[in-house]
């Protein structure tokens, strides 16, 4: 009898998926596939289970063989990361004029990514304040205790360190152990790599102009045949997004989330507070920021369906080429330095606030001198934080390692993660096109006519 309802559940599954196929056919917008696959997702685990429970056989193999194409779609994007940072940035260079101030401009771009997540964990310890959340009265379950047990060995490499220990490894030793992401690290060892290869095409080109010109002329060809690769992964968007959805919510523990609504509440609280923060530096600058909501609107939807900083460069990177009219090269560094410094939510907003929910179950008075303390660890633990799930975490345990405090309470969190995760990187993409284009702006390289224009150029997300 299982077996039959298993096949039955699996049969419906993918007559969904061909009814999203189907979507595409007709040329449904890419944006509308992606949050219709969203709700179908939503809506599918639900049903699944309210039918079978969280713990039943039929259900757990089911959504065993659903994890094909959600973790599926997640293993692909992780694929895509290193040479998409690595080729992001390389192809900045190469596309920049030789005549442009990289490092005035990559400064001001590491500057506002920073600084904004100064700001995040402000906003974030303020939001955890007033919503008085506090880690010690949550019980962990099975579930959180294993996660518990992970985060500990996972902070031992982290605990190890001190702090200008941490510092230097994120300078890349091994560039090419680096594009395996096997350390925590990799992925800003890699953006490092990247602009050290890119300030040698720089000297290449001056000094040797036809040498130089032919590794740019091939730099900017692989950046093209990346993003055609790019461009396949993204396409599988709607699908990934339906399995993963449901995915989550059939297995999900919602009295586990109810005892944590307080938690997901606070958090959104944050993560708007921090976007409309984005939209008054924007207005400060002298543009208009519901300019700015508008042409952005459909890649922070992406952002936050697919839960991917990474995923979400290429639409990124777009966004402030064609409706922005911020230039490629300040497109590229920004969208590119975004993924792995200064992401607002998740390195910013998320272990802050996990910074004060936790600090009273470890005995430490929550003081202007935490405060401040925190803030800066924050920031400063915000480098190398990889744009694919997980980089919150790593953020949460080089924080909480460094202020001392008990890394097992963050597993409390696990049950409310994805849905929490997608506002996170929604808030990451937004600081990254911010400091873009601030940064185009306050160079007086933005183009205004493109930026104040009311016409929505259609973003290139499938092939």
């Amino acid at each position: 009898m299982d077996i039959l309802l298993i096949i039955i559940n699996l049969v419906i599954f993918l007559t969904l998926i061909g009814a999203l196929m189907l979507l595409k056919k007709r040329n449904v917008k890419f944006s509308y596939r992606v949050m219709t696959g969203l709700l179908v997702g939503l809506v599918f685990g639900a049903v699944l289970q309210l039918i079978y429970g969280v713990e039943n056989t039929v259900i757990t193999t089911t959504t065993d063989w659903m994890a094909i194409i959600g973790d599926g779609f997640v293993r692909l994007l992780q694929m895509i990361v290193m040479p998409l940072v690595f080729i992001s940035i390389l192809g900045a260079f190469a596309k920049m004029d030789m005549q442009e101030k990289f490092l005035k401009s990559g400064f001001k771009i590491i500057l506002i990514l920073l600084g904004t997540t100064a700001i995040a964990a402000a906003i974030g310890i303020t939001a955890a304040l007033l919503f008085n959340l506090d880690a010690s009265s949550l019980n962990l379950g099975e579930a959180e205790n294993e996660r518990a047990s992970s985060l500990e060995t996972s902070a031992q490499e982290v605990e190890d360190q001190t702090l200008p220990q941490q510092l230097v490894s994120l300078l890349p030793a091994n560039p090419f152990l680096d594009f395996t992401g096997e350390r925590a690290t990799s992925t800003i060892a890699i953006v490092f790599f990247a602009v050290f290869m890119g300030l040698s095409l720089v000297r290449l080109v001056k000094s040797s102009p036809d040498t130089g010109e032919k590794v740019r002329a091939g730099i900017v060809a692989v950046n093209e045949w990346v993003m055609q690769l790019v461009k396949i992964i993204l396409a599988l968007t709607p699908y990934g997004i339906f399995a993963i959805m449901a995915n989550t919510v059939a297995t999900s523990d919602f009295q586990a989330i109810y005892d944590l609504g307080l938690f997901v509440l606070a958090s959104y609280a944050a993560l708007i507070a921090m976007f409309l923060v984005h939209l008054v530096i924007i207005s400060l600058t002298g543009l208009n920021p519901v300019q700015y909501f508008k042409k952005t609107s459909e890649t922070l939807l992406f952002a936050f369906t697919s839960r991917s900083s990474a995923g979400t460069l290429p639409l990124n990177i777009q966004t402030q080429r064609i409706r922005l009219g911020v230039p490629s090269s300040i497109a590229n560094f920004s969208g590119s330095f975004g993924l792995s410094i200064g992401q607002n939510g998740c390195a910013g907003i998320y272990p802050a606030m996990l910074g004060i929910m936790i600090a009273p179950a470890a005995g430490i008075e929550v003081n202007a001198t935490y405060i401040i303390t925190l803030i800066a660890v924050t920031v400063i633990a915000s480098l190398g934080i990889a744009g694919v799930g997980g980089g919150a975490t790593f953020a949460a345990i080089v924080v909480l390692s460094t202020m001392n405090l008990p890394i097992a309470l963050a597993a409390v969190l696990i049950s409310v993660e994805p849905l929490i995760d997608m506002g996170r990187t929604a808030l990451n993409v937004s600081g990254s096109m911010v400091s873009g284009t601030v940064t185009a702006k306050t160079n007086g390289q933005i183009d205004k006519d493109v930026y104040n224009s009311h016409n929505l150029d259609e973003l290139t997300a499938e092939v």
